[in-house]
């Protein structure tokens, strides 16, 4: 298995990334956060795991720089910044493309990374395959976006989370795009249960899977 710290330039400067291929690998997805959590968090690494074992790759990287995300912790400015979050993950989706020519490309975005992972898609419809969404924000990047959406899209909410259930079913009406929207009983906001999370993981790679299947 390759595993690496990678470097990925987004016109500006450069965005830190943890780029894993297994050895036998049928599709790479990208893991983006833009607020909430890192691409070291044991919630992150916790969903790499799971991608990993159905033989997928994954780049873990964070859309916000180290600095942006100290900042944002007294001022929430950046994260809340839905056209630069979008503008670093086009970026990070043309670098990693570069690199698996040939393998299906996913997104998984977590908080107002959905956000952002769905104006990469619409952006980039030739080369991401399909987009998770796990209790994120997918709201944020608005209908004009969203209706320009053509990979399919997969959302997840916790059965607990009145609030994300009803922006996600909000979402999904705007997604012209084939889309699910799949509820996680009895699971609260981000999903903080260790159980839902490994939920959430494993439908997440049965999702990238089938739908990197569906390509081939």
């Amino acid at each position: 298995m390759l595993s690496e710290t990678v470097t990925v330039p987004d016109g500006e400067g450069a965005l830190i990334g943890e780029l894993t291929v297994p050895d036998i690998v049928f599709g790479v997805a990208v893991l983006a956060h833009g607020s909430d959590s890192s691409r070291r968090s044991p919630r992150s690494m916790a969903v790499a795991d799971a991608l990993h074992a159905a033989a997928l790759g994954t780049l873990l990287i964070d859309l916000l720089t180290a600095d942006e995300a100290t900042a944002d912790r007294v001022t929430g400015r950046h994260r809340g910044d839905i056209d630069l979050l979008t503008h670093r993950l086009i970026a990070s989706v043309d670098w990693l493309a570069a690199r698996v020519t040939g393998l299906p490309l996913g997104l998984f975005g977590v908080s107002t990374g959905a956000a952002a992972a769905l104006g990469a898609a619409a952006a980039r419809p030739g080369l991401v395959d399909t987009v998770v969404c796990p209790d994120g924000r997918p709201d944020l990047a608005g209908g004009e976006v969203l209706g320009q959406v053509c990979a399919p899209v997969l959302l997840l909410a916790g059965g607990r989370d009145t609030e994300a259930l009803r922006l996600n079913r909000e979402t999904a009406n705007q997604l012209h795009a084939l889309s699910r929207l799949r509820v996680i009983p009895d699971a609260t906001h981000l999903f903080e249960d260790p159980e839902a999370l490994d939920e959430v993981a494993a439908v997440a790679a049965r999702w990238f899977v089938g739908m990197g299947q569906a390509r081939a």
